[in-house]
């Protein structure tokens, strides 16, 4: 089923689909009127010679230096050279592929005075796998991330690095071997190409939907270590949420309590004791409060998503304004993904100490240390949980905001940037980090399963302990971790483990 770009109404979905199973992309019929409407009034400010910044001005600090015509396409060549200044490694595929994706759906809006054709090449470009070599650092996300942008306008030029069918070669090379004509760039087309948040959003767009996924699997996890731990269920009575009525707090204990129903494991209060730790107690409350953070999040990207984000913004209807903004600016997106950071990074912080009360004797009522069959002789999980410690920590240090930093450019022009590229790349690593947090939380809490009795499990737990037995045994003996730590982080982060208790229990909140 293919995506049609109308530059209103992509939706995160879409993106994820694009970027990682490949799906095909088309303009609408709306979105090409856009283009070629606003680059109909583009041609008419050229030939009345019209000054307009970024169409025969220079950029930035040189916004005051006008550019003769025959110039003109010298001039938007130069600023992708002078802006493709990437450093570091490149952005994975998938990445890639949503940053094309979101700049292609944002000059749709009509706003950018691009011509049809070259967006046609971007999309071109997406359709047939050629992929920029984007370089992750360098952007500080002000006038928009121009240095990764401008990176995946130079092999639509027909110059720099791509990938193609697995292969790392010259974007000219790329570009013939898939049959695309490079473009030459007319005026105001690599402003329009670069200046904008979509490297940024491209990151945060994946990691916004990933998120959504990791905070249902993080109840999943929750509860099957409850009940491993005999945990009380009176925590999650309705009663008491509805006294604190904040949304995600009630999704998750309704959550909890459905993933449990049956369970023959779960105890009541003061039948074994009166009170859980709060690991085990305000599951809810902190998973609430990251699910009430992500969804102020997914709000501003899906905002982001269908915005137009360059400089100056053209609007041809009634008396064809060229009005110069700041729609560049990536501190919405930044600020959101600081936020994003420190929601996940919550939601690592508790599991990694559910896995410790799950390995400790002295607080596992009655599990043998470190969940090993034998100890002394094995370990069992026991350094698994220093791996979780490792991440979890770093976590903290990741968790530092960017957006409250900012370094001024471009001779103090560009005198408050948001370093929004940095706060998104920042939330993903983190939620990479506890993806395999929550691996290891599922490990332990099967094998603690196994001892406690797996067929006492609640229907939802039981089909979470099922699926990940379905790929990790039982470890009778120690053994490498780290593969079965890949596996069951895989299985968190592809929504394997989501979608297979989702089948016996009514899709999670």
């Amino acid at each position: 089923m293919r995506v049609h770009l109308d530059g209103d109404s992509l939706t995160l979905e879409e993106v994820a689909a694009v970027a990682r199973q490949g799906r095909e992309v088309r303009l609408a019929e709306a979105g090409a009127r856009g283009i070629e409407s606003s680059r109909e009034l583009v041609e008419r400010f050229i030939r009345e010679g019209r000054a307009v910044y970024g169409l025969n001005t220079g950029f930035g600090k040189f916004s005051d230096v006008a550019i003769s015509g025959q110039e003109l396409e010298d001039l938007q060549r130069n600023l992708i050279y002078a802006d493709a200044v990437g450093i570091g490694r490149p952005f994975d595929r998938e990445v890639t592929r949503a940053i094309m994706l979101l700049r292609a759906n944002a000059l749709a809006k009509g706003f950018s005075g691009i011509r049809l054709g070259t967006v046609q090449t971007l999309l071109d470009m997406l359709n047939r796998g050629v992929h920029p070599v984007i370089r992750e650092k360098g952007s500080v996300g002000s006038s928009g991330d121009l240095c990764p942008l401008a990176h995946m306008v130079l092999v639509m030029m027909g110059e720099g690095e791509a990938e193609y069918r697995g292969a790392v070669m010259d974007g000219g090379q790329a570009m013939a071997a898939a049959g695309i004509a490079p473009v030459t760039l007319k005026p105001k087309e690599g402003l329009a190409l670069i200046n904008g948040t979509c490297a940024m959003l491209g990151v945060a767009a994946l990691a916004v939907h990933d998120a959504f996924v990791l905070m249902k699997t993080a109840d999943i996890a929750a509860a099957l270590s409850l009940e491993a731990l005999e945990g009380i269920t009176d925590a999650f009575d309705p009663r008491i949420h509805r006294a604190r009525p904040h949304k995600g707090q009630l999704e998750s204990a309704r959550n909890i309590l459905r993933l449990c129903a049956g369970s023959g494991l779960t105890t009541r209060q003061g039948q074994a004791r009166v009170q859980d730790a709060y690991g085990l107690r305000c599951i809810p409350q902190i998973h609430g409060a990251s699910r009430l953070a992500a969804e102020y999040v997914k709000a501003v990207v899906e905002t982001e998503l269908n915005s137009a984000t360059d400089n100056p913004l053209i609007f041809p209807e009634g008396d064809g304004a060229v009005l110069s903004g700041g729609n560049f600016h990536g501190q919405p997106v930044a600020i959101a993904m600081d936020t994003l950071g420190i929601a996940v990074a919550e939601l690592g912080n508790v599991s990694e100490r559910r896995i410790e009360r799950l390995l400790n004797p002295a607080l596992s009522g009655g599990l043998p240390a470190f969940l090993a069959p034998n100890g002394g002789v094995n370990c069992g999980f026991m350094v698994a949980q220093y791996a979780a410690a490792a991440v979890v920590s770093e976590n903290k240090i990741l968790a530092h905001p960017a957006s409250v930093d900012s370094i001024p450019t471009c001779a103090n022009q560009e005198d408050h940037v948001s370093m929004g590229t940095i706060a998104a790349r920042k939330a993903r690593e983190i939620l990479g980090h506890v993806q395999h947090v929550l691996g290891i939380e599922l490990l332990c809490g099967a094998q603690a399963a196994d001892f406690r009795g797996s067929a006492k499990l609640g229907a939802g737990s039981r089909k979470a302990y099922e699926t990940v037995r379905s790929a990790v045994s039982f470890m009778e003996s120690d053994r490498i971790l780290y593969k079965d730590m890949d596996r069951a982080a895989l299985m968190v982060g592809s929504g394997e483990l989501l979608n297979a208790v989702e089948q016996v229990v009514q899709a999670l909140e």
